[in-house]
């Protein structure tokens, strides 16, 4: 079983030693970092399957740190953080988080929630198995779903996305006709039970846009069905 390597940059001494703790036995390899800046070297100095980020660190902010992260790789990324106000959800998951935790919180849940974000990522970076019944491209207009190596083109440019939301655009281009509440999304992709915390779909709904919509203001590719959820607009 391979180990996964995960950063964890955390200036509280008491949480950092105890995740690592937790999550040794676990068989995960974790690198500590106490501040942001540090959190940036060795991010860049080496390759990890996930990050566990605090927004409250001295020297470079979380969010800056989240950014710089963003500019570099679509590896998963969960925020912990004391702050649990809905604007900081929705920037932190705004900025390129893929979930976000907050403090206090269960090292079972955290646990969970790496393992869920780990094995969406693995998958999306191996090749699909093979179905002969199942289409490996899926195409709406201008774009271009390949579940064979896990792309997505428009106008065949690459669009680059995470692994959150290349599922979430699969499950919608491959049920065009389909209206799903935020709670299906929430359970068919994250694989988590949903707590009413709206802003997790919400949020990577509103990226799926910027990245794909030529005017998310008016998308035609990710439609909002008022008071019910979300379909795929374009037929296949």
């Amino acid at each position: 079983m391979d180990t996964h390597r995960i950063l964890l940059i955390e200036d509280d001494t008491e949480i950092s030693n105890m995740l690592k703790t937790y999550l040794t036995r676990e068989n995960f390899e974790v690198i500590c970092a106490p501040d942001g800046q540090q959190g940036c070297d060795i991010f860049d100095s080496s390759a990890f399957s996930l990050v566990l980020l605090d927004l409250m660190i001295p020297k470079v902010s979380g969010m800056d740190v989240l950014t710089h992260i963003r500019q570099k790789s679509v590896v998963p990324a969960i925020i912990l953080s004391a702050k649990d106000g809905e604007s900081d959800k929705t920037l932190g998951l705004g900025l390129g988080a893929d979930d976000y935790i907050t403090k206090p919180f269960s090292v079972a849940e955290v646990l969970a929630r790496i393992k869920a974000n780990i094995r969406r990522s693995t998958q999306y970076g191996q090749p699909a198995p093979d179905a002969s019944d199942t289409p490996s491209l899926l195409t709406a207009g201008a774009l271009t779903m390949n579940l064979s190596d896990y792309t997505v083109t428009k106008n065949k440019k690459n669009i680059e996305l995470t692994a959150t939301e290349f599922e979430i655009l699969k499950l919608l281009m491959q049920h065009p006709k389909k209206v799903y509440t935020k709670e299906q999304l929430y359970s068919l992709v994250w694989k988590d039970a949903y707590y009413g915390d709206e802003n997790a779909v919400n949020v990577h709904i509103s990226r799926l846009r910027g990245k794909l919509e030529d005017d998310k203001r008016n998308p035609r590719y990710i439609l909002t069905v008022w008071g019910i959820g979300y379909k795929f607009g374009e037929s296949l």
